[in-house]
C-alpha cells in the first residue's frame, strides 16, 4: 500500500474521533449558552407568571379560568354533608363519618401537626406559636380561641369543619392541605377534646367512677 494512502487513513480515523470527543467534552462542561435544537417544537416559547398580561388571550390574562361547569378528576363531591359540613342550608350536627378510636387517633395526630402549634395540645389558644407572638408584643398578633368557649362549644360539627376548611377570621384555610377525611376526624379529636374538659363524674364508666376522688 502506498505510504500517501496509510497518512490519509490515519488522518481519517483521526477525524472519526473529533465528533466522539467533542460529544464527551460537551456532556461534561457547563455553558451559559442554550443547547443546539435542531427541531424547537415547544421548546422555545414565552414563559408567563401570575397575573401577568399574555396578548394570546382575548382577555389577556395569563391566569386561565376554570372552564364553567367542570369538575377536575376525583374532586366530584355530591355529598354536601360530607364535602362541606352542610345539608340544606344548615350546619350538620350528626358526623357523615363513622367516628371511632382509628379515627380519634388520627385525628389526634393531625390535630397535633396542624391545629396544636397556635391552639395548643389541650385546645386552651396555648400553643407555641400564641405563646411565642405574646412574647414579642408587636401588637399585631390576634390570640387564637380556646376550643373550650362558649361560643365555640356551642358550633355544629359542621361550622368547626368549616372553619378547617375555608378558615375564619385570622385562622387561615388548611383545605388545600388537609383532605376532607382527615378533616373529619381532626373535627371528631377536637370534640372528644372538649368533652375531655367538660365531662361529669357521671360520664365515667361505672368501673371508673369510683376512681375519681
Amino acid at each position: 500500500m502506498p505510504r500517501w494512502v496509510t497518512s490519509i487513513l490515519l488522518v481519517l480515523a483521526m477525524i472519526s474521533v473529533l465528533p466522539f470527543a467533542c460529544i464527551f467534552k460537551a456532556r461534561g462542561t457547563l455553558s451559559p449558552a442554550p443547547r443546539v435544537q435542531l427541531i424547537q417544537g415547544m421548546g422555545n416559547q414565552p414563559r408567563y407568571k401570575g397575573q401577568m398580561v399574555n396578548p394570546l388571550f382575548a382577555d389577556t390574562r395569563a391566569d386561565r379560568p376554570w372552564p364553567s361547569g367542570t369538575v377536575a378528576r376525583g374532586r366530584l363531591n355530591d355529598d354536601d354533608a360530607l364535602a362541606k359540613g352542610y345539608d340544606g342550608g344548615r350546619w350538620v350536627e350528626r358526623f357523615p363519618v363513622r367516628v371511632d378510636a382509628t379515627l380519634l387517633h388520627r385525628g389526634q395526630e393531625r390535630y397535633g401537626i396542624y391545629c396544636s402549634p397556635c391552639h395548643g395540645l389541650s385546645g386552651y389558644g396555648d400553643g407555641i406559636v400564641a405563646r411565642r407572638a405574646d412574647a414579642l408584643q408587636e401588637g399585631t398578633w390576634v390570640p387564637p380561641s380556646s376550643l373550650h368557649d362558649v361560643a365555640v362549644l356551642a358550633r355544629p360539627i359542621g361550622h368547626v369543619f368549616n372553619t378547617i376548611t375555608n378558615g375564619i377570621r385570622t385562622m387561615p384555610a388548611y383545605g388545600a392541605q388537609i383532605p376532607g377525611a382527615d378533616r373529619w376526624a381532626i373535627v371528631a379529636y377536637v370534640r372528644a377534646l372538649q368533652r375531655s374538659q367538660h365531662a361529669a363524674v357521671a360520664d365515667l364508666p361505672a368501673e371508673l367512677r369510683a376512681k375519681v376522688h
